[in-house]
């Protein structure tokens, strides 16, 4: 289905090319065959009526061709989703008619050509030179050659599948060099010539060939002699008694690439046999067990530490650490495997898209490209499926509101096609997803016009806003500079998915824009949400911990250093104001301004913050386990693990804290500091449950 849409794609972009009206028709009848032998019959006869129609000459010259092609993909698949939830078929009479309209009287014709078939004693095949080449090579290896002909009983419901247990049937017991027609071929499957190299007598390859209901009859001829580099055809005889020598034509050389797939069909057995279906659920049991694995090197760890306190003149410590040392690196590399195992490249989410930015600017009456690049960049299963709405919403948006019209273009003397980035890489322990247009760019003052007409911000709050706030205002909940609804865009819901979506993840979105050449969305991602490198500390003598790789810097400074800007707390770092979050009520010690703080400074984004908490913990690497709605009401806490010593720590989310930040008010001084994180009894219902939890 998916080569259909690319195939589709490439002939709208050159008309009436015949190599891709081939590869169409090669594609349509796979799918006929398989939808056949998976029983979903209405699909396989929709199959075969396209694949009659693009049988005919003149259908590689049509110029709906690429989109019939589309229409067929389209419907084949609702049909194949309907198949999957046992529902109503869709209607297939507007693809019917299409087909009609492509290939006048080409059924009649097919029928025509059959009869005539009838009639005309069967030619004798005709065999490629790498074939050929095959034949001569087991001829003089002293090893028999057959060449079996076949004929499909009328009865059978499904050639195409009979024909495949037929190959089954004999590719066990040899070699199979040779078959007409083609897998890929349109011809009729009624009829099948193999040449096959096998140890086996005439007899019992004979006897291979008795498949009842599948086969009506079969001839298993033994080829004599040696095959000369260049045979004269021999003449047609009307029943001819056995294959000869010159019975092996001479044909036009193969190109390098059809030996090779030939060779491939050899060895397709050879290559199956290293490659395992693995359930998903399977490789997430190994991760979970690996995550204890970790808890237990954090208690080993910690148990060695206190060891060392009590007894540091212990003779065996040297050899302790250096088992220890060497368990932590093979722990690392397992817990590598096991991640690299989840990995898969983002080409499965891109693929998708070259089809939607068609169908999408054909829609907004817009000409544009599409360019990918990254695409075997490794990015964890799960976090793939997450983002493919979100990536969905923005390259729609490129579309529908970057890219101008050729009218427009053309006016500021930019290609009336647009162009369309999509690319992926990895950037330390992140993945970073680019989004970019070559447009018109972001008019942060229509943006910030538009966020006071739809009152998501106040005028008072509007003259306050930098211009990355500003931009920021896109992922408002209802926020859509389009003027006018349409089926494109226009209803402000989508840019607030991306970024809830992406918070969940643990990820941040940003934006880079310029007017007048274009906008850049770019995703970061972490590369997995299981095990991360954390940075502790206390708050109101309790313990937190926040994802290493935010950590720009830990600063130290005094009450006294803090001021205060419309009620906010802010810290000059470097000749750099520094918003400042105080995660938890002021300590009696801590009014006192002579009292000494550490000030973490996150980056989320292009947005920095500073966190004020009141003592370091340490860095350790924590198993992040999940917590439900009913465990924490919250949306400040994103998870939770268990230290080596039994301690339960949890983990902030960042991105909540910094929306929480942003949208307080200044009458409202620090809405994210009004009281503790949790209450003293959450923490303890989180700690009963995060104990009895899986990872």
């Amino acid at each position: 289905m998916q080569s259909l849409n690319e195939e589709a794609l490439k002939l709208e972009k050159h008309p009436g090319d015949a190599e891709t009206v081939r590869s169409i028709r090669r594609i349509i009848h796979t799918l006929k065959g398989d939808a056949a032998a998976c029983g979903y019959r209405e699909l396989s006869e929709s199959a075969h009526e396209l694949e009659d129609a693009l049988a005919v000459e003149t259908a590689s010259s049509h110029r709906g061709l690429a989109d019939v092609a589309f229409a067929a993909a389209d419907i084949f698949g609702s049909m194949l989703r309907s198949y999957r939830r046992r529902a109503k078929l869709p209607s297939v009479e507007a693809l019917r008619k299409m087909i009609r309209d492509l290939g006048e009287n080409s059924t009649n014709k097919k029928r025509m050509d059959k009869k005539k078939a009838a009639k005309v004693p069967a030619s004798k095949a005709e065999w490629t030179e790498y074939e050929k080449l095959e034949v001569q090579n087991a001829l003089n290896q002293g090893k028999p050659v057959y060449h079996v002909k076949a004929q499909f009983d009328p009865r059978c419901a499904m050639p195409v599948a009979a024909r495949q247990l037929l190959l089954n049937s004999l590719g066990a017991v040899g070699q199979v060099v040779g078959v007409r027609p083609e897998t890929d071929s349109t011809e009729s499957t009624e009829r099948l010539e193999l040449l096959l190299v096998s140890a086996l007598s005439v007899e019992k390859v004979t006897a291979k060939c008795r498949i009842p209901m599948v086969l009506g009859r079969a001839s298993v001829e033994l080829i004599k002699g040696k095959v000369p580099k260049r045979a004269a055809s021999a003449k047609r005889s009307k029943e001819p008694s056995g294959i000869s020598i010159e019975s092996i034509t001479e044909d036009a050389p193969t190109s390098a690439a059809e030996e090779y797939e030939g060779r491939e069909k050899l060895h397709l057995g050879a290559v199956a046999e290293n490659i395992l279906r693995v359930d998903a659920e399977r490789i997430d049991n190994v991760l979970n067990l690996v995550g204890e694995l970790i808890i237990g090197k954090s208690m080993l760890q910690q148990a060695f530490q206190e060891l060392i306190k009590h007894s540091p003149k212990e003779s065996m410590r040297g050899r302790l650490a250096d088992a220890m040392a060497f368990q932590s690196r093979v722990l690392n590399d397992l817990q590598r495997s096991v991640m690299k195992i989840r990995m898969v490249p983002v080409e499965q989410l891109f693929r998708r898209f070259p089809r939607m930015v068609r169908d999408v600017a054909k829609q907004c009456g817009k000409e544009v490209d599409l360019v990918m690049s990254g695409q075997d960049t490794d990015l964890d299963k799960s976090l793939l499926d997450a983002i493919a709405e979100p990536l969905t919403h923005l390259v729609r948006n490129a579309v529908a509101h970057g890219i101008e019209d050729a009218a427009e273009r053309a006016r500021v003397g930019k290609p009336a096609r647009g162009t369309i980035r999509l690319d992926a890489y990895h950037q330390g322990n992140h993945v970073i997803v680019e989004i970019s247009d070559d447009g018109s760019g972001v008019d942060s003052q229509k943006v910030k016009a538009k966020a006071l007409e739809n009152k998501i911000v106040s005028a008072e709050e509007a003259e306050r806003l930098s211009e990355a706030d500003i931009l920021g205002l896109v992922f408002r909940p209802g926020f859509s500079t389009a003027d006018e609804i349409t089926e494109i865009a226009g209803r402000g819901v989508g840019l607030d998915v991306v970024q809830s979506v992406l918070h969940r993840l643990k990820g941040t979105v940003e934006i880079e824009t310029h007017p007048g050449q274009g906008t850049t969305f770019r995703l970061k991602l972490p590369l997995t949400l299981a095990i991360i490198k954390a940075l502790l500390f206390r708050v109101e003598q309790r313990l937190y911990a926040i994802p290493l790789n935010t950590v720009a810097e830990i600063a130290r400074a005094r009450e006294s250093d803090l001021h205060r800007v419309d009620n906010y707390e802010v810290l000059q770092l470097r000749n750099q104001v520094l918003p400042l979050v105080r995660l938890g009520r002021p300590s009696a010690q801590a009014t006192q301004q002579a009292a000494k703080i550490f000030v973490l400074v996150i980056t989320l984004g292009e947005r920095k913050l500073g966190l004020i908490v009141e003592a370091l913990e340490g860095e350790e690497e924590l198993v992040i386990k999940a917590l439900d709605d009913q465990t924490v009401s919250t949306d400040l806490v994103s998870g939770a693990s268990i230290l080596g010593d039994g301690r339960v720590v949890l983990i902030l989310n960042l991105a909540a804290i910094v929306e929480r930040h942003t949208n307080s008010r200044p009458g409202e001084p620090g809405r994210v500091a009004s009281g503790m994180l949790l209450s003293h009894a959450d923490r303890s219902r989180i700690a009963q449950t995060v104990s009895e939890i899986q990872p």
